[in-house]
């Protein structure tokens, strides 16, 4: 098939490119992790995917955009990444402008200019295109569905742990799909796409579980979205409003052990994709080994301390363990140290 990338300026492809890699070092420590390690052309292709990802997810997190306007945005943002349809990214801009903070983090930074991620976007290869555009679609159009079922709320109150595991592949399994059409190629055997196409949602569902899990305060009192079902917290006498109520410490606790358990169920599962994730095109296995096991680690320091999931700031691992994280991988990692590794995280920090 000819290559039909939109031609432009090349300058302005190689700095806008050279951007996006500055911005993602700020909008997300382990993702920019994951990329640093990956070579070229893959470090670009997962950067710019990511980037696309990262816009409608910091317009649906906003609290302080009314829900009815939040849903508009992301229609328009979908219509940008639709080839067939001709609006522009810079009639996105115009229309998040007025939402985008005085004082704007990184994040609020990325969106103010979308244009240049998309422009970068445009400037791969069909095959590049094609792997990104569908699942980061899906993760707008999931984005739009779950802002609209709770735009009474002004923020997300999620049901019951089906409805979690709904959103979390929209979140995240996606965005695993969209790794594994990234990582294969026309060339990749059926032994391999196999399993990668078969894990790539448990992947990213393992991920977006252990995000959710840690950081139940901070999403409750920045974003005002609940993600911890609503069945499951009544159960044990906690309203989803009163969720930072310090006498409902307790009843979140047992929810949150839930939801640890809920993350490690997947655990098997994409330890089995990143098993078969091809070293082709600047991929390197370390670079999606690095978030697993820190995900892993996260889990144990959450169960170690659930009652801190609550606080502002969450829970995290130390900044030695990334690092002692990052050096056992990037010097090449099979199944077996991976297995080993996963084991001893499990156990106690890695040092």
């Amino acid at each position: 098939m000819a290559d039909t990338s939109e031609r432009i300026d090349p300058s302005t492809v190689e700095r806008d490119l050279a951007w996006s890699h500055e911005i993602v070092q700020e909008v997300s420590r382990t993702f920019a992790i994951t990329i640093d390690v990956l070579e070229e052309p893959m470090s670009s292709s997962i950067c710019v995917g990511y980037l696309l990802c990262r816009i409608p997810d910091t317009i649906e997190d906003a609290g302080h955009i009314p829900a009815e306007r939040k849903g508009q945005l992301l229609r328009t943002y979908d219509a940008v990444l639709d080839p067939d349809d001709p609006t522009t990214a810079e009639r996105f801009e115009t229309d998040v402008r007025e939402w985008i903070p005085d004082e704007r983090n990184a994040d609020w930074d990325l969106v103010a200019q979308t244009e240049r991620v998309v422009r970068v976007f445009r400037a791969q290869p069909d095959r590049i295109q094609d792997a990104i555009r569908p699942p980061a679609r899906e993760l707008v159009g999931g984005m739009v569905t779950f802002v609209e079922r709770y735009a009474s709320e002004d923020g997300l109150r999620l049901q019951a742990r089906q409805e979690l595991h709904e959103y979390c592949h929209y979140a995240a399994g996606t965005v695993g799909e969209l790794v594994t059409n990234l990582v294969c190629d026309e060339e990749t055997p059926t032994e391999t796409r196999g399993p990668l196409e078969d894990n790539a949602e448990a992947f990213g569902l393992a991920l977006q579980l252990v995000n959710i899990t840690k950081d139940v305060g901070a999403d409750f009192q920045a974003e005002n979205n609940v993600y911890l079902p609503a069945d499951e917290l009544a159960d044990e006498g906690v309203d989803q409003d009163e969720l930072d109520d310090p006498d409902n410490v307790d009843g979140v606790v047992s929810v949150v052990r839930r939801t640890i358990d809920d993350a490690r169920a997947y655990l098997d599962d994409a330890q089995t994709w990143l098993e078969h994730v091809p070293e082709r095109a600047g991929n390197r296995t370390a670079g999606w080994a690095i978030p697993y096991l820190l995900a892993v680690g996260t889990l144990r320091e959450v169960e170690s301390r659930p009652e801190d999931v609550l606080h502002p700031d969450g829970v995290k691992v130390s900044r030695q363990e990334v690092g002692a994280v990052i050096e056992a991988c990037v010097g090449g990692i099979d199944a077996e140290r991976l297995a080993r590794l996963r084991r001893e995280i499990a156990a106690e920090p890695l040092a």
